[in-house]
């Protein structure tokens, strides 16, 4: 029993060193945090301040890399530079926070001195739309409605933001609300193919496929630009898959074979989806 003491006091620093960071944050869920990416091959652990720009999006303004010594303690060694920025983009990499009683080891505040520069005007519609414009395109739609809600309330008409919420409501499976909106978005901008491709997939979502394909076809002859051609066919296509009904199926996958598209993962989708139905 004594042997046993002495080894879990020997160890115990070592694993609490081990076990100190948890790596299971993605960078979208880690605005205005501190956060330490997993060890290197020589133990050392980068660390920054993950922030959001206006025009760069999710970034990194990286600070150096810090050693966890077997007594916890966290001994950094800063970059020589203090503005280096890594633009962020949204994959499966997993960081950590740092934890508040590491700051002044690592000799950081809580909140950078220079972060006042990036939260001006926070308030106002533009930055309000851009911040969910940003989180719904890294699918993070419930915070985007947080932001554009709350522009929603200061101008409804502002532009884009209709499509914008519309798209949030949709990812999170509030087709009513998405449907609401997009009725009246697509009389006042019925040419904007973005608005169309929304108010398809959410007519689809809807089980109100007659309106999605009228809105298709339709849109076959008013709208110039054609790039969400093979998604709008694509949503009415899994409609009818998720129906089982075989005749429409294979009607839509024929249209979808003559839309132009440059996602091969479309056709991929669709053709297994073909083999399934048809088995």
């Amino acid at each position: 029993m004594k042997y046993l003491l002495i080894l879990t006091v020997l160890f115990a620093p070592k694993l609490n060193a081990q076990t100190i960071l948890r790596f299971d944050k993605r960078f979208v869920e880690s605005e205005d945090k501190w956060v330490a990416f997993k060890p290197d091959k020589d133990s050392n652990y980068a660390y920054g301040f993950i922030y959001i720009d206006e025009q760069a999006g999710l970034t990194l303004n990286y600070e150096g890399t810090f050693k966890v010594l077997q007594t916890g303690d966290f001994v950094p060694k800063k970059h020589d530079s203090n503005n280096m920025k890594v633009r962020l983009e949204p994959n499966k990499v997993l960081v950590a926070f740092i934890p508040e009683n590491k700051y002044q080891e690592l000799k950081i505040s809580e909140t950078p001195d220079w972060l006042k520069f990036y939260k001006t005007d926070t308030n106002s519609i533009e930055r309000l739309y851009r911040w969910g414009y940003m989180y719904n395109g890294w699918d993070e739609c419930a915070k985007a409605l947080t932001y554009l809600e709350k522009a929603e309330k200061i101008n409804p008409k502002y532009k884009g933001l209709a499509v914008e919420l519309s798209f949030s409501y949709n990812c999170l499976k509030q087709f009513d609300k998405a449907e609401y909106i997009l009725q009246e978005e697509i009389k006042n901008n019925s040419s904007d193919a973005y608005v169309n491709k929304e108010f398809i997939y959410t007519l689809a979502k809807n089980n109100k496929i007659e309106k999605a394909v009228n809105q298709f076809e339709s849109s076959l002859i008013t709208l110039k630009d054609k790039q969400y051609n093979s998604e709008n066919c694509y949503n009415i296509l899994q409609y009818y898959y998720q129906q089982k009904d075989k005749v429409n199926f294979n009607k839509w996958y024929s249209v979808l074979q003559k839309q132009p598209n440059n996602n091969k993962m479309i056709i991929t989708y669709a053709d297994n989806m073909k083999a399934d139905i048809n088995k």
